[in-house]
């Protein structure tokens, strides 16, 4: 499996190729796996990951065999793919990758097939894992964008399209209704998509493409009703109720606002997708949204001091993370280890949480695509954040905040990049799966993040 992930880690290591004719050749060599999965399709810009999370959490309840496809990784390769809640094993992704590496290879002996993609070997590694699994049902996250994201070869149950910001901009286009354009290119003829919360021009767009394909669009907020009782840094207590069902008070393990927008949107889409023959008892609903596991996002992590680990990495998310902070009524300084990739407009992220933060951290994540810690603290300082340093690893910078914090009644946020998420999981012992080997976290560290069914699902 390693001499595998070493060539896909040398893949057009800083770039990609959207289009899907490659990943269509290479799922036809491997029988077309992809066409024996009753798929929940998921793309956006912020939310996407927890929208996956959230219905595959539900559908395990129920009794379902489910699949997870997410990107990026925290730490290992294997989280990208959940089967029945856990990350696949060595010798499961071992042996789909030998099966896919065939099919690329034989594909690229051919004249004139340009180099398959990182992404695209992984998600037909996806496809090929759940055959091999006897998985059924999925909830798969594009990578990046939608119309033209190597996962969009599937014909899906339903689309989900998360809200809509400002991201990937030299890829998807510089304003938020082009964005939405290729976001909604995951919508399929006749199948219906759910639009969560999102900017008025982003959700003209999405409706736009639903009618043009004659999908049903399903608002999510309009659909779903969530009253929120007690919001903590540990998650929120809440009640959802929908024209079908009123459930129970439920605690979700989500802290923050902005997850009650991907609440919303995943019971919709899982009602939609029980239209179509999932029987989803209220039981489920209860029990998966009460043990969603999505780490690092807004996650606390331990309580003395309180320190928070969030992947947001987007003006949207530090927005998003800064209203958490005052949802969950954090009055207390806030000290901020920082790390961002290269390519993120990390000052706007920067001057969006600056004035809630008294100190700061800056570091290097653990990509090749980082900004060093000088250059990071520098942009800091630009931010507006008076005290700041920088430390040579996270855990040393961890080691400063928590000093700091304890010192002053104060909360480590660590956030700008997922890939700093994980490295802080790791460093605190809160990563929630074994880490048995290091070979893939080194090798995929390296790499770029994103570079009609048949419905006798057995319980």
């Amino acid at each position: 499996m390693t001499s595998f992930f070493q060539r896909l880690a040398e893949r057009r290591r800083f770039g990609m190729r959207p289009g899907l004719d490659t990943i269509n050749r290479i799922v036809e060599r491997l029988g077309h796996p992809e066409r024996d999965l009753a798929v929940i399709h998921i793309a956006g810009t912020n939310g996407k990951g927890a929208v996956a999370a959230l219905c595959e959490a539900v559908l395990r309840a129920a009794g379902y065999p489910v699949a997870r496809y997410t990107s990026p990784h925290l730490v290992r390769v294997h989280e990208r793919y959940l089967i029945n809640g856990t990350p696949v094993s060595d010798d499961m992704l071992e042996a789909a990758a030998r099966e896919v590496e065939g099919a690329v290879l034989a594909l690229e002996a051919e004249s004139g097939v340009p180099e398959t993609t990182f992404f695209e070997c992984l998600t037909a590694v996806a496809f090929v894992l759940f055959r091999q699994a006897g998985v059924r049902l999925a909830a798969l996250e594009t990578g990046l964008g939608g119309r033209l994201d190597a996962t969009n070869i599937v014909t899906p149950l339903v689309s989900v399209i998360t809200r809509i910001g400002l991201d990937h901009c030299d890829w998807l286009g510089d304003t938020v209704e082009k964005i939405a354009a290729e976001k909604a290119g995951i919508i399929k003829p006749g199948r219906p998509v759910v639009c969560a919360a999102m900017p008025d021009e982003a959700h003209a767009v999405i409706a736009s493409a639903a009618a043009r394909q004659g999908a049903r669009c399903i608002d999510a907020a309009d659909a779903v009703s969530v009253a929120v009782s007690r919001s903590t840094l540990a998650g929120q207590t809440v009640k959802i109720s929908t024209q079908e069902r009123t459930l129970p008070p439920v605690h979700i393990p989500l802290a923050g606002a902005f997850q009650i927008e991907n609440v919303c949107a995943a019971v919709a889409a899982l009602e939609t997708a029980a239209a179509c023959g999932l029987a989803l008892p209220d039981t489920a609903f209860v029990t998966g949204l009460s043990t969603v596991c999505w780490p690092g996002r807004f996650q606390l992590v331990s309580e003395d001091p309180p320190v928070i680990i969030d992947g947001a990495h987007n003006p949207d998310g530090a927005r998003a993370v800064r209203q958490a902070l005052k949802g969950c009524k954090v009055k207390a300084p806030v000290a901020l280890v920082a790390g961002f990739c290269g390519d993120k407009d990390a000052l706007a992220h920067l001057r969006i949480l600056a004035p809630v933060v008294t100190c700061a951290w800056g570091v290097a994540t653990s990509n090749p695509r980082s900004l060093s810690a000088d250059r990071t603290a520098g942009l800091l300082r630009m931010a507006g954040i008076d005290t700041v340093a920088t430390a040579p690893d996270v855990r040393s910078a961890l080691d400063a905040a928590r000093t700091w914090a304890h010192a002053n009644g104060g909360v480590v946020l660590v956030c700008g990049s997922l890939f700093l998420a994980g490295d802080a999981l790791v460093a605190l012992g809160a990563y929630p799966w074994p880490v048995t080997r290091r070979d893939d976290n080194e090798l995929l560290k390296a790499c770029p993040p994103y570079p009609v069914h048949n419905l006798s699902v057995e319980r």
